[in-house]
């Protein structure tokens, strides 16, 4: 039996809801709490990574940051599946896109995420792991996105361990980038991955929904600023799925 507080997270199993929202940054949690849920607590702030509880259309709903990265995704999202309870796991983060018609502020829901990392070889298997959503999960995001009318895609992401790559010169990068699209890959980012892999071995349920922050193919970009709260559809769209899974 676990005790609480855990290092990462100073709350108990009741502080949180079946369902919880991972945004990267604590900003971009702090801004959902204040500006769609009602009757907000904060029920973590270690590190200055906020998870909030309060309520969404009549039902309850997490919201708590993840960090960058698959580490630090794995850290929380470990403890949340295994110590607090947790069912179903959220990502709601940015994305660059790898394909011209995947554009800025589009929404990437990830069916499949490939990576780059060994996040994977922790789990001593004999072979290559496939991360993939959870198809209920899925589902009914892909429903609630077409309800709202979003402009979404659904395939595969790719979370890489690395933001700030090596390579010699601009044409590398985009070698590296063609690599990835030409198997069908969407967009780029950094949790995924590790994120489908907890949610597997903890039997429990995991997404990724991305907001196309900049193109790598056009140069386009959005602020940090856009970023942390200009993403009002992704957050809507992941606060309807909630409420969904909750009524299943």
């Amino acid at each position: 039996m676990a005790n609480y507080p855990t290092p990462h997270i100073n709350a108990k199993p009741e502080d949180f809801a079946r369902t919880v929202l991972m945004p990267g940054d604590p900003l971009r949690a702090k801004y959902i709490a204040e500006n769609f849920l009602e009757n907000p607590v904060l029920i973590n702030n270690v590190r200055g990574v906020q998870g909030y509880t309060g309520t969404y259309e009549g039902t309850r709903v997490t919201v708590m940051a993840s960090g960058m990265g698959m580490p630090s995704i794995g850290i929380y999202s470990y403890e949340l599946f295994n110590f607090f309870g947790v069912e179903n796991i959220m990502r709601i983060g940015s994305a660059g896109s790898y394909h011209k018609d995947v554009k800025i502020r589009d929404i990437v829901i990830g069916q499949g995420a490939c990576t780059d990392s060994r996040f994977a070889e922790h789990f001593h298997l004999p072979g290559t792991f496939a991360p993939i959503a959870s198809w209920k999960m899925l589902e009914t995001c892909v429903e609630t996105a077409k309800e709202l009318g979003a402009n979404y895609h659904v395939g595969n992401l790719v979370s890489s361990d690395v933001f700030y790559g090596d390579e010699a010169d601009l044409a590398d990068n985009f070698k590296a980038m063609n690599s990835w699209a030409k198997m069908g890959v969407m967009a780029v980012e950094m949790e995924a991955a590790g994120l489908y892999m907890n949610a597997a071995r903890a039997g429990k349920n995991a997404l990724a929904i991305c907001t196309i922050s900049d193109s790598l193919v056009t140069g386009e970009a959005t602020s940090a600023e856009e970023r942390q709260s200009s993403f009002t559809q992704m957050m809507e769209l992941a606060l309807k799925t909630a409420v969904k899974l909750d009524r299943m």
